[in-house]
């Protein structure tokens, strides 16, 4: 089959589509026939060795939309997943031989869910990594409803997520982004917008720092409120009895299930900015550093 790696650090240009060997499922996975998956900020990171690898083949992808297409021992009619049903799931893990930039990718069942229908695939494969990222960091919170809360990068594919889910959640929705991003975060639900640069008007409970600020973001933060981190090992430190938390996504197909029915329901914004098809990975990935409003998506076809 074919898939996007990379044998050496770099930009865009290190980015290679080779064929490898078709991995076999093994008990309690399955192989997914890729049809989307997105291409996110940290393969960018990934391709530049921020978590390393060096000397080794590394792949590229986490979000993956398809069908099964192989069922490993013990899964076989146990009224679970079927061979062809469409599917979202996560590949967790920055240091991989193969991602789901690719055209099978193996994942636990677990990590699965049933695909949404209400969207086309390669919006569905901009749910995973972003939505449950934005979703854990809410979760995180912790806060009564109508509770303050600000949002830093709300114009983001995870900081629009994150508003959605706040706003779900019952707070009360600050949205801080680029000057030009105010009708955007609107719609997504805040309440209130704060450009770039700029802080809140006061004090709130909360904040999801989806921007990455960390100090900036934690002096909006009321004493005894809660900041949470969404970048692990980036969180400022503690103070004025504020809680600091970070999220940490996991591949988690029953949490990945609640946030497609609220894809569904029409809860959840799926922002695409373009699709490549898998041979132009590379050109993908020049784009990703160009930085775009939502996310790009790898065809597999």
């Amino acid at each position: 089959m074919r898939a996007v790696v990379v044998d050496g650090f770099g930009g865009p240009e290190r980015v290679a589509v080779v064929r490898v060997p078709l991995p076999r499922p093994a008990a309690g996975q399955v192989r997914v026939r890729v049809r989307a998956a997105g291409l996110n900020p940290v393969d960018g990171a990934v391709r530049a060795g921020v978590f390393g690898g060096e000397g080794q083949r590394l792949g590229f992808g986490w979000d993956v939309a398809g069908e099964i297409d192989e069922l490993g021992a013990g899964l076989a009619g146990t009224g679970g997943w079927s061979v062809s049903d469409p599917v979202v799931g996560l590949h967790y893990g920055p240091v991989e031989p193969l991602g789901t930039h690719a055209e099978y990718v193996v994942l636990d069942a677990s990590a699965l869910a049933a695909a949404p229908s209400s969207v086309p695939e390669a919006s569905a494969a901009a749910l995973p990594l972003s939505g449950l990222t934005a979703a854990r960091a809410v979760d995180l919170l912790g806060l009564a409803p109508g509770s303050s809360v600000l949002v830093t990068g709300a114009a983001g594919v995870v900081g629009g997520l994150a508003v959605e889910l706040a706003v779900r959640a019952g707070y009360v929705v600050t949205g801080l982004a680029g000057a030009g991003d105010e009708e955007l975060v609107r719609s997504l639900g805040a309440a209130a917008f704060v450009p770039r640069g700029s802080a809140p008007a006061g004090p709130v409970d909360g904040v999801v720092d989806a921007a990455v600020l960390g100090r900036a973001a934690l002096d909006s933060v009321r004493d005894g409120g809660v900041y949470v981190g969404l970048r692990p090992g980036s969180a400022p430190a503690a103070e004025r009895g504020i809680r600091v938390a970070e999220q940490e996504v996991a591949a988690d197909g029953e949490h990945l299930a609640r946030l497609v029915a609220l894809v569904d329901a029409g809860e959840l914004t799926l922002r695409v900015a373009e699709t490549f098809p898998l041979a132009q990975a590379p050109e993908a990935h020049a784009r990703l550093a160009d930085g775009v409003r939502g996310r790009i998506v790898l065809t597999a076809p």
